[in-house]
């Protein structure tokens, strides 16, 4: 791991009702007062229907709340859309964008993504981009040239360190319990770093995330792969237990 301050997000998905999300949040919460400075920064992006009670029930602790996509329009006649301004509105401080099920189910273009990131940051949140390739792309041998490419194009001019984190998710491990090797991460991750080194001054302080199927099991090895400067955790984040010890693995 880097001599960056690393940050363990966690991604809810469409998953959790109020009771069972505020229980989660709480307990959550908890555990980080409890525990004092862990040595990371805490993230956790549930549904945008319960970022307001999860912003009420952590409030005061080390535990930020992000959304997990928004449009890029500030407002207008986009039904069932959120606009930026709307989960900071919330309370919300970050939100994910262009995550690889969000590139698949709906279709989104790495330039939609960047349009989404440059509305974030207008609107004052961090944004969490995601990039990746799918199983197909890794066997073809694509692998940097889809991640650079996703890079170049997700990520807008005018991005920094304080209001961007870059996250790699394999599409090929995120929730089928095969996790990326150590070789492999940190030769995607180097591949990150040197891309932003290029595009930005500050591109060796950017925050660059691993995700896809980590676990208390392997959290560990994969924090202290160098430019790994922290996790992007779906289903384990949905288990206090496992979150928090992969939280442990960071700090």
């Amino acid at each position: 791991m880097s001599q960056i301050r690393p940050l363990v997000a966690g991604n809810w998905k469409m998953n959790c009702l109020r009771t069972d999300g505020v229980a989660l949040a709480s307990g959550l919460a908890e555990k980080a007062n409890a525990k004092g400075d862990l040595g990371c920064d805490i993230l956790i992006c549930p549904p945008s229907t319960l970022i307001s009670d999860i912003v009420t029930v952590t409030d005061g602790s080390a535990v930020s709340v992000g959304g997990q996509d928004c449009h890029f329009a500030a407002s207008g006649a986009h039904t069932g859309d959120v606009a930026a301004s709307m989960l900071g509105d919330l309370g919300a401080s970050h939100v994910i964008l262009g995550h690889s099920e969000r590139r698949a189910d709906h279709a989104e273009s790495s330039t939609l993504v960047r349009l989404k990131a440059m509305a974030a940051h207008k609107a004052g949140l961090q944004t969490v981009i995601c990039v990746g390739e799918t199983e197909q792309e890794r066997d073809l041998g694509a692998t940097l040239a889809v991640v650079n490419g996703q890079l170049a194009v997700s990520v807008p001019e005018g991005s920094t360190a304080q209001n961007t984190v870059i996250a790699y998710e394999p599409v090929w491990a995120i929730g089928t319990g095969r996790t990326a090797s150590v070789t492999e991460v940190a030769e995607v991750h180097a591949a990150i770093r040197a891309e932003l080194k290029i595009r930005f001054t500050d591109g060796d302080g950017f925050r660059i995330l691993y995700g896809g199927s980590v676990k208390p099991s392997n959290a560990r090895e994969l924090m202290a792969v160098k430019d790994v400067d922290g996790a992007l955790v779906g289903g384990a984040s949905l288990k206090l237990d496992d979150f928090w010890q992969i939280i442990e693995s960071c700090a």
